[in-house]
């Protein structure tokens, strides 16, 4: 990858034209962007996301949020730094992004298209790089981070959240949530991605160079009535007319009426008033060298 180094003409803060942006072959996003999925995203916030990284912003940051998504937790951050850009691979999503920023009157951030992998910016243009839910979909997570290393400034942040599903855990046992978390591991890898990410961060800023990392755990719990409507109905929809159902079929790994069941057994377990489920999300803190 070609590396871009500042001239004494260049503005540092400004967009470079752009290189060209590539991405893996076998590179899919598994969750794809339906309503539902995208819905979901929007309910984020910067207080709950990026908790871990939020006391190190400081008024003057200029951070890149990478793999955006509608926005919801990039205005939050936007009111903590100087200057915030989210970053996204859809435009349709980005649209969403837009409009809410315009309903919360947020004017330090601004929304673009582009490739994680090969970021429009010269080096050492960012305090900050956060990315939440973003590498755990990527088939080189180790090359996107050393991109992210390349845009920070000497002594600048990253700060990495994902999601790990090999600890999701439920109550009551039913072995066709069971069998819905082993085919989305079957997916998600055949997609080019990494479901269990959260426990790999650590290795993998490592490898991209940072250093200094402070690794922190959050769990997100579902034992309530509302919590278990919410979660239920979004895995429900979710895995019956978002993208996951079209490549469990392209792939081989489960019927239509396989995956219909399983969207049963999640409305089947919502309806349960003794339903739990839960997981971990790793989330990394580090410097650029």
């Amino acid at each position: 990858m070609v590396r871009r180094r500042k001239t004494a003409k260049a503005d540092a803060r400004a967009p470079l034209a752009s290189p060209g942006m590539s991405q893996p072959e076998n590179e899919r996003y598994t969750h794809g962007h339906h309503s539902s999925v995208v819905a979901a995203h929007a309910r984020r916030t910067a207080e709950e996301a990026a908790a871990f990284l939020l006391p190190f912003l400081a008024p003057d940051s200029r951070l890149l949020d990478v793999g955006c998504g509608p926005g919801s937790i990039t205005v939050g951050l936007a009111r903590r730094c100087g200057e915030v850009i989210g970053v996204d691979s859809s435009d349709d999503v980005l649209e969403s992004a837009r409009s809410h920023q315009a309903d919360q009157g947020v004017e330090n951030l601004s929304f673009e298209a582009g490739s994680c992998y090969e970021l429009r910016w010269e080096d050492e243009t960012f305090d900050v790089v956060y990315a939440h839910q973003l590498l755990q979909h990527l088939a080189d997570p180790v090359a996107a981070l050393r991109e992210f290393r390349r845009v920070l400034k000497p002594g600048g942040l990253v700060a990495v959240r994902d999601a790990d599903y090999g600890t999701m855990v439920h109550a009551p046992i039913d072995p066709r949530i069971e069998r819905w978390r082993d085919l989305f591991h079957e997916v998600a890898r055949a997609n080019g991605g990494e479901p269990d990410a959260g426990r790999l961060l650590l290795p993998w800023v490592h490898q991209a160079g940072f250093a200094d990392p402070v690794t922190t755990a959050t769990a997100w719990v579902y034992a309530d009535q509302e919590g278990r409507d919410h979660w239920g109905e979004l895995w429900a929809v979710r895995i019956t007319e978002g993208a996951f159902a079209a490549h469990a079929q392209e792939f081989g790994l489960a019927t239509a009426p396989e995956i219909a069941d399983l969207a049963a057994a999640f409305r089947d377990w919502a309806a349960r008033p003794d339903g739990f489920f839960g997981f971990i999300h790793g989330e990394v803190l580090a410097r650029r060298p």
